[in-house]
């Protein structure tokens, strides 16, 4: 699957088409952004029931600033488009991989965000 590019146009037509989303908030001048950039898209090709998708938070500020990102990176993990996980910082390709499986398995994950 692809990782989509979220704007403030597409945020919530996406988001509320997914039963799960993962979005990555980041910035293309932030060096740990680019480097986890790919763990995000190889595992995006593993999970097609999950929505990938990446919001860059200079191009979309507004959307930065209405999750409450206040570090790069970030992922948010969206339920039927309300946030119910957050994890600030590099993530390694397991410990991404555990998060998509909750979102997926987890019928307990409610809002906490």
């Amino acid at each position: 699957m692809t990782v989509h590019t979220l704007t403030t146009d597409t945020f919530d037509t996406e988001t509320t088409a997914h039963d799960v989303a993962l979005i990555s908030y980041g910035a293309s001048w932030c060096g740990p952004c680019r480097a986890f950039a790919p763990v995000f898209e190889s595992l995006s090709e593993h999970y097609p029931a999950i929505l990938f998708a990446t919001v860059d938070i200079e191009a979309e500020p507004l959307l930065a600033r209405a999750a409450g990102i206040k570090s790069i990176p970030t992922v948010l993990l969206l339920r039927r488009g309300e946030a119910v996980r957050r994890h600030s910082g590099v993530l390694a390709a397991a410990a991404l991989a555990d998060l998509a499986e909750s979102a997926l398995t987890d019928p307990t994950i409610r809002k906490s965000a």
